[in-house]
């Protein structure tokens, strides 16, 4: 059974709300969910992310960036996934590794080995069983996030930036297609939830 679920894409997607969901749904099946996200999940973690996410510390160095995602990443995994995952559990999170690789990799180019090396030494190697990414083009997704009132640090780097981090998606899904499935982010939540679960209930059923 696929044990470990995460959400990704570029913003606007609708991300957090339809991991919730799907959390939610698989709830009332009576399996034994965890919902999560990143950076946060833990005390720790959700002090890592007021400091990444707040829009004063727009001077923070794209390597501190990245090593602050992965500080908070190392306490998620040690102090929730694995303890869950161990037990038999389902997780469902709200991005992971492959956020970092996305935006500070492709985003702010960094050396994506260098990266995968401390991602592999903060996660201790965990990596997801299925990666929905959640697509869609980088200007309708902004336009959503001002729209929604939820802007932060990330949301404002150049259109540039946001047009590399979705590439950099695009191409981390196409160079695993046993892990990523694409779902398109521009329909109706209700429809592109109904994707979501059709996806993983699917999966679910392959064991």
């Amino acid at each position: 059974m696929t044990a470990f679920i995460t959400l990704e894409g570029p913003e606007g997607g609708g991300k957090t709300t339809q991991a919730r969901w799907l959390a939610e749904h698989l709830q009332a099946r009576g399996l034994p969910v965890l919902f999560t996200r990143e950076p946060g999940g833990t005390a720790i973690g959700d002090q890592i992310r007021r400091t990444l996410m707040d829009l004063h510390n727009t001077g923070m160095n794209p390597r501190t960036e990245f090593l602050l995602f992965s500080a908070s990443r190392a306490q998620l995994v040690d102090e929730v996934l694995r303890p869950h995952l161990s037990t038999g559990g389902l997780v469902v999170c709200d991005r992971y590794y492959d956020a970092s690789l996305a935006y500070q990799g492709y985003g702010h180019r960094l050396d994506l080995e260098t990266l995968r090396q401390v991602t592999r030494f903060a996660t201790g190697g965990l990596s997801p069983d299925l990666t929905l990414l959640l697509d869609l083009p980088v200007e309708d997704g902004l336009r959503r996030k001002q729209r929604e009132g939820e802007w932060n640090r990330l949301d404002a780097y150049a259109i540039e930036f946001h047009g590399r981090v979705r590439q950099g998606y695009l191409a981390l899904a196409a160079s695993e297609p046993e892990r990523w499935v694409v779902i398109e982010a521009t329909p109706p939540v209700e429809a592109v939830q109904e994707e979501i679960r059709r996806v993983v209930e699917r999966r679910l059923a392959q064991g």
